[in-house]
């Protein structure tokens, strides 16, 4: 029954995702399409629910199949305002969990009698240890593993094989957060047992995120790692791709617009190819983000003679904004004061 259960909410995370997309395709405003994908969200759940499958695991499937296809299908408007909205609604909901989790943790402390509570909190903190000990276990036993299939290979792979300072890092980054709270809380009321291992895992939750989260500071240090540059090199090298693409496809063009755009293209190539040299994108977005900066200030000084009105003035906003977004470092919130 469970492994049906299992499979059924799999199926039926996929097929709820693909419904959803082309509900999503075919909406054009921003915030319409953020509403239908919170009430979608909702929907699922609750279908789910009604069906006797895992709400859960039909939720995660749901959001994978979104996430994986609907960049390509969404236009860039409504994907970054999608965005921002799911972000603060994930603050939100984060901040509001933990503040269940505290009112669950009393409520459950007080209708365990006094030698239960003791046990339930042993209970508790043997699940703590033992889930930290075994991601650790588990870790450095598949990093030995594979240390010892890489002594048959060359040197360049023998030098790229995971090691066990690295192991003991990634061990240690295994702080528990929403879906272990969500799933002990989602246990019936009269499932035997069910306080207990309510509490054990809020104890892996909490532990988890003050004992190996405050310590992570200390533990780097400790390990002394290289800068990780992995993640650079692959941004640099898929850049310099769909830099490549993009100047492909406009070589066909012959128009003087279709020459501007490629010297565009060119010099943003040119400063992906060497990703090393920092300071030279560093320099043009700087120049961008200095002209935008002018720009914007004229904007105010437009309206605030009555040349142009608030309608005119909010349109000319939004296009700076999103020249700004382009030209802003990937992260970067703070207001241009160049």
């Amino acid at each position: 029954v469970i492994l049906l259960a299992t499979v059924g909410s799999v199926v039926a995370g996929y097929v709820f995702g693909r419904v959803s997309l082309l509900a999503l395709t075919r909406i054009e405003d921003a915030a319409s399409s953020t509403v239908v994908q919170f009430a979608g969200t909702f929907a699922v759940w609750i279908i789910a629910d009604k069906l006797g499958l895992s709400a859960i695991i039909t939720i995660v499937v749901y959001a994978i199949t979104i996430a994986r296809t609907a960049p390509r299908r969404m236009s860039a408007r409504r994907r970054v305002s999608t965005y921002s909205v799911w972000e603060s609604a994930v603050f939100v909901l984060n901040v509001l969990a933990f503040v269940l989790m505290g009112l669950q943790a009393r409520s459950i402390v007080g209708r365990l009698s006094g030698d239960g509570q003791g046990e339930a909190f042993l209970f508790a903190a043997t699940v703590l240890g033992v889930v930290i000990v075994a991601r650790l276990v588990w870790v450095m036993g598949y990093v030995a593993v594979i240390r010892q299939f890489r002594r048959f290979d060359g040197e360049g792979q023998k030098r790229d094989a995971p090691t066990f300072r690295g192991a003991v890092l990634v061990g240690w980054c295994g702080m528990r957060g929403l879906v272990t709270l969500v799933v002990a809380i989602a246990l019936p009321a009269d499932f035997p047992g069910r306080d207990p291992i309510v509490l054990a895992a809020f104890a892996v939750v909490l532990g988890t995120l003050v004992l190996q989260g405050m310590s992570l500071k200390p533990l780097l240090r400790r390990l002394n790692f290289e800068r990780d540059t992995s993640i650079d090199r692959e941004v640099a090298e898929a850049r310099v791709a769909i830099m490549q693409a993009a100047l492909d496809v406009l070589s066909r063009k012959t128009s003087s617009a279709a020459a501007v755009v490629r010297e565009q293209y060119e010099a943003q190539r040119r400063i992906a190819e060497n990703p090393d040299d920092a300071q030279a994108a560093t320099e043009y977005d700087r120049l961008r983000l200095y002209a935008i900066k002018r720009q914007r200030d004229r904007l105010e000084e437009l309206r605030s003679n009555g040349t142009i009105g608030d309608e005119a003035y909010h349109r000319l906003e939004e296009e700076i904004d999103w020249s700004e977004l382009a030209a802003a470092p990937a992260g970067s919130f703070q207001p241009l004061t160049t």
